[in-house]
């Protein structure tokens, strides 16, 4: 058709047509209308059904969160009736003078009854649905997003869970509430305890045996990782040969073992050693020890997981790697001594430029937060936070302890005395309870046995050889019945417990996990509880105060040392146990002390004078009020046994029968002069400042004689 012919009959066509459409189109108005209503009704009622099963799903969620908060706050409750059962049983056995077990025994005993209970005399109570399959992914997802109808759930990764246990694990809701999260115990738990084994440092004995305490601490503890390491790695080989091993188990993690493992935990043996005040240089050599060795550990267990040789096979020996790896060990140690020592300087001149001493709980929340960041500061910079808040306590109580005022220093001292307590006693109490709620055990009979052959051995060849040559160089040796009892007291404790329980994923970390709980429990019971027995029998004197040093002799009087080898004898001790400690402790004196503290020398009178304006700046005013500074509560020096005098009160009975008051003179070749007044200070903070002695004489005096 043309458009001509269209234009013609356009008109006819619409006068025909279109009175039919409209007739239709009216017809059919009433059925659209109908279904139209039927349309809405039904989208009426489908959004009704959605909104109903919303607010379903809103009370069930909140339902649920409520329920969560409950087992929450039961399962916390839990632990602290298991603290305050603990604390009253401490009570009645102080009481009762008992001392088979200590109060960490105890509560890993009261933790064992309650994880029994909980395992199995409460029902089971499983939220799990049935488990869906995801066999296009090759990998394990941390986080994972569910769309379900168009929501989006997020889901977190707990583990792997083998396929023998995947109907029963977790059944009960309250075992997966009280297992927590391994970094609660780095992050709250321990830094409390290792802060408090710094602070309350006693530094005299610890400095009189630091060499000794430094060897048994750093060589010592390689020398028992890699003696461990290697044994256990024999044990893992003899395991596949009788099949009883059953995924894979490398050499690294032998050394890893070994390295956790090493870390020792006498806590037992020190509250009994401190009740009854045993020997005070053994107490200073167990207790520095195992300060240090939590330390080592630690930073030698992180440079075995660093360690990456460049071969395919990632766990064979690489030269290159290895010393990679002494290099992290050291770049970790260093940089967290660094840490903690620099924060606690910070601290230090914090509280000595301001006068927050005016606000004494201000002064503690401060000295408070600084102490504790020290630990999370090194974590999130990739060192060791253990490592840290270990040397930041030291310095704290060296340095800041003398600018907080006397209200601070009681609360100081107690607020980490209780937190140590109580955070101790936790770790130990969920031991005994991870013994039965922890779903990831693994137990092998020749692996456990293997553990206990090697930690002996590695303690054995740990302790004697490195006693044999360290008493090469000291004048008091290191007896065997000191040897003993330190080969006795290798407990293992919280730290051993806190580093394998941060890593369960593996096989060989989940063997790992359950031997160090089966370890910790048979030293903290059978060994603790042996201790006083063992002094009784290694004839170890007790009743001795850990303040005070012991007497040079048991005889009914004390003597004058004279100027023959006897005298030579001693001050030849005296350079060999305080020369090195006598070079630090003069700058230390000189400078850090007078920049950080109230105490020491003017630093116009040991900075040379171009410093004047820097001197006069950071020298505290009561230094130029008070030259002479105060003597600390818990003295920091050594205190060295060749010079002895005689001392009766405030009288100082010289050889030549003199007497007076504190004096501090000295002859050296038939002529007299006089000290420095940084000498006088030495002299006195090392013990010799009460004491005179001159050489060419040699008196005896009663000590029953009255002057």
């Amino acid at each position: 058709m043309e458009p001509g012919d269209a234009a013609r009959v356009g008109p006819q066509w619409a006068a025909r047509v279109l009175p039919q459409r409209l007739l239709l189109l009216l017809q059919l108005l009433p059925l659209l209308l109908s279904r139209g209503l039927h349309v809405a009704a039904a989208a009426s009622s489908s959004g009704a059904v959605a909104e109903d099963s919303s607010a379903m799903e809103e009370l069930a969620t909140e339902k649920e969160a409520e329920e969560s908060h409950r087992q929450d706050s039961v399962s916390l409750l839990t632990f602290i009736l298991l603290l305050t059962l603990t604390i009253l049983t401490i009570w009645l056995f102080k009481h009762r003078r008992v001392r088979f077990l200590h109060e960490t025994g105890l509560a890993m005993i009261y933790g064992l009854i309650v994880g029994v209970i909980l395992r199995y005399g409460t029902p089971a109570t499983s939220g799990h649905d049935k488990p869906l399959s995801c066999t296009q992914e090759d990998r394990v997802f941390n986080t994972l997003l569910v769309n379900v109808s168009g929501k989006f759930f997020e889901y977190t990764l707990k583990g792997e869970i083998s396929p023998g246990k995947i109907n029963s694990v977790e059944q009960n809701d309250m075992l997966r509430k009280v297992t927590f999260d391994p970094e609660v115990f780095f992050n709250i738990l321990l830094p409390p305890i290792i802060f408090h084994a710094g602070y309350s440092l006693k530094k005299r004995h610890f400095f009189r045996n630091l060499g000794s305490i430094l060897a048994y601490a750093f060589l010592g503890t390689a020398v028992s990782c890699f003696i461990i390491g290697n044994l256990m790695y024999g044990v893992v080989k003899l395991m596949k040969i009788v099949g009883q091993l059953s995924d894979k188990f490398y050499y690294t993690d032998c050394l890893f073992f070994g390295a956790i493992i090493s870390a020792t935990d006498p806590v037992t043996v020190l509250a009994i050693f401190n009740e009854l005040h045993a020997d005070v240089d053994l107490y200073a050599l167990l207790f520095g020890e195992s300060v240090l060795n939590d330390a080592v550990a630690i930073v030698l267990s992180s440079s075995i997981v660093a360690y990456q040789p460049a071969v395919l096979n990632t766990h064979a020996f690489d030269a290159a790697a290895f010393f990679k790896s002494v290099g992290i060990f050291l770049g970790i140690f260093s940089g967290s001594f660094t840490m903690g020592a620099v924060t606690g300087v910070v601290t230090a001149l914090v509280t000595k430029f301001t006068k927050l001493h005016c606000f004494p709980l201000l002064e503690t929340a401060l000295f408070f937060l600084m102490s504790w960041s020290t630990f999370l500061l090194a974590e999130a910079c990739g060192f060791t936070g253990v490592v840290a808040v270990l040397f930041c306590g030291i310095t704290q109580a060296h340095y800041t302890y003398n600018n907080l005022s006397v209200e601070s220093r009681s609360r100081t001292k107690q607020l980490f005395e209780v937190l140590h307590f109580l955070a101790e006693n936790f770790i130990f109490s969920y031991m005994g309870l991870a013994l039965f709620t922890f779903q990831k055990h693994v137990f092998s009979p020749i692996f456990i046995i293997g553990a206990f052959v090697a930690i002996f051995l590695g303690r054995a060849a740990h302790i004697y050889p490195l006693s044999f040559f360290l008493n090469l160089g000291r004048r008091h040796k290191i007896g065997w019945n000191f040897q003993h009892m330190m080969m006795f007291s290798g407990l293992r404790g919280a730290m051993a417990f806190a580093l394998a329980i941060r890593d369960t994923a593996s096989y060989a970390r989940q063997m790992m996990f359950t031997t160090t709980l089966l370890i910790v429990f048979f030293t903290v019971w059978i060994i603790g509880g042996g201790t006083t027995p063992m002094l009784s029998w290694l004839n170890i004197r007790v009743g001795v105060d850990p303040d005070q040093d012991p007497p040079p002799n048991n005889d009914s009087f004390q003597v004058l040392q004279g100027d023959g080898p006897d005298s030579a004898r001693g001050n030849r001790t005296k350079q060999e146990s305080a020369w090195l400690f006598r070079l630090w402790y003069s700058f230390d004196h000189n400078y850090l002390k007078p920049i950080l503290t109230h105490s020491g020398p003017p630093l116009t009178s040991t900075l040379p004078a171009w410093c004047g304006l820097l001197a006069r700046c950071l020298t505290s005013p009561q230094v130029y009020d008070n030259q002479e500074p105060p003597r600390e509560e818990d003295s920091d020096f050594i205190l060295t046994e060749g010079d002895l005098t005689l001392t009766y009160g405030d009288s100082t009975v010289t050889a030549n029968g003199s007497s007076g008051s504190h004096t501090a003179s000295t002859s050296l070749e038939g002529g007299r002069r006089t000290k420095s007044s940084s000498e006088e200070v030495l002299d006195r903070d090392l013990g010799m400042g009460d004491q005179v002695s001159r050489w060419g004489t040699r008196l005896e005096l009663p000590l029953e004689d009255n002057m």
